[in-house]
């Protein structure tokens, strides 16, 4: 692995660990050796003639606070549980004693007092479960990762298009592809969500593996997705452009025995020193429309020569 690639890695490492332990409003010094210890997961994995894998190694790192999180409110909640069975046990065997005709007020006394313990417990078991969840929700929001492809998401997209429009003193091109599964709707409809999802992650993954390190991928909302690239020609963009085409045409996914076949239609932008994150999107957009009525599995430019 290339030095650069290393001191990256520290770098994210370093700051995703000082980042979280901020928004922890108890953090522990066992939450900071796990995180390290998926750190040191995460990068025995990494390998190094995969163009995406530091990339991806990075996002991983970004979330193992919220599985750390997770973990803690399953943990609670198993707790929780243990707890309410142990009262219910409880009453019920004080109201056996008391139709009884054995005198065990002493008996009872013990039991309520542990009852009310119990009881104490639970609750503040419950307290940190709600505690917790809500700072799930945070790094969930936080996070740069979409959840079910584990590519970038569209906060993600956002953020690095503002920065890229903001830093126009470049001599080199940046393109936009926006990625749209043909028919995903009638395919959902036909073999269900669960294979919808399937087919989203099959997808995310032939383009990572696709594209060259540099680029970037997002999941840009429900079936579509979108790819930048960098330091590209627009003939180099339109070869890519049809490879990726290509390779999702010829890939099947098996669900359930089943063989699904997918497609997909791509408009293509390249950026121009004007161009804000909606005006460079709104024309890959309408490339993509173009690419869509001209019967799909096919890609389409929108070329403009502003400036």
């Amino acid at each position: 692995m290339e030095k650069d690639n290393l001191k990256s890695l520290v770098t994210q490492i370093y700051q995703n660990l000082l980042e979280n332990i901020d928004k922890q409003e108890n953090a522990s010094k066992e939450q900071v050796m796990n995180y390290l210890q998926d750190s040191v997961e995460i990068i025995s994995k990494i390998d190094d003639n995969e163009v995406n894998s530091v990339e991806h190694a990075k996002l991983a790192l970004d979330n193992s606070y919220k599985d750390i999180a997770n973990n803690s409110i399953s943990s609670y909640k198993h707790t929780n549980e243990k707890f309410k069975k142990i009262t219910q046990m409880h009453e019920k065997t004080i109201n056996s004693c008391s139709d009884t005709k054995i005198d065990v007020p002493s008996i009872m006394e013990k039991f309520n007092d542990i009852q009310e313990h119990m009881m104490s417990e639970v609750q503040k078991a419950n307290n940190v479960i709600s505690k917790l969840s809500s700072q799930v929700k945070i790094l969930e929001t936080d996070s740069n990762l979409d959840s079910l492809t584990k590519v970038y998401n569209r906060r993600a997209l956002t953020t690095h298009l503002s920065s890229v429009c903001k830093n126009m003193n470049k001599n080199y091109e940046l393109h936009l592809l926006i990625l749209d599964i043909d028919d995903f709707k009638m395919i959902n409809d036909k073999h269900g969500h669960i294979a919808g999802d399937k087919i989203l992650i099959f997808i995310a993954n032939i383009l990572k593996k696709t594209i060259r390190d540099g680029d970037k991928v997002f999941r840009y909302g429900g079936e579509e997705f979108v790819i930048l690239l960098n330091r590209i020609t627009q003939k180099d963009c339109q070869s890519i452009t049809l490879r990726l085409l290509e390779l999702v045409r010829k890939s099947k996914l098996i669900y359930k025995g089943e063989s699904i076949n997918v497609t997909m239609s791509i408009g293509s932008t390249s950026q121009i020193k004007s161009d804000t994150p909606d005006t460079i999107i709104a024309r890959a957009d309408k490339a993509l429309y173009r690419a869509k009525n001209n019967g799909k599995d096919q890609m389409q430019s929108e070329i403009n020569n502003g400036i």
